[in-house]
C-alpha cells in the first residue's frame, strides 16, 4: 500500500502548471477518453510527454520549475509519498 500526504489542493491542467512547485504530482484523467500530458522545464522547452487512459491515475517526478498541461480533464495536486 502507497502512502500519499497531500500538500495543496487540487486543480486541473488547462494552462501549463508547476503545480504548487511539487516535485511530485498525482495527476488523475477524470476523463472517458485518453489525454496527452506534458512537462516543459523553466524556459518551455518540452522535456517529455505520455498519453492517460481515462481514469488513469500517474504520479509524475518533476524539477519544481517544471510545467505539466494537459487540459480541464487531467487534475492535479502536489504530493508527497513513501
Amino acid at each position: 500500500m502507497r502512502t500519499v500526504k497531500l500538500l495543496a489542493e487540487e486543480g486541473d491542467l488547462t494552462a501549463a502548471s508547476d503545480v504548487d512547485a511539487a516535485s511530485v504530482v498525482r495527476a488523475h484523467n477524470t476523463t472517458a477518453g485518453a489525454l496527452l500530458m506534458t512537462q516543459k522545464n523553466s524556459g518551455g522547452t518540452t522535456l517529455a510527454s505520455m498519453t492517460l487512459t481515462g481514469g488513469e491515475v500517474v504520479y509524475v517526478e518533476k524539477a519544481t520549475t517544471d510545467t505539466l498541461e494537459g487540459g480541464a480533464g487531467i487534475k492535479a495536486v502536489s504530493v508527497a509519498y513513501r
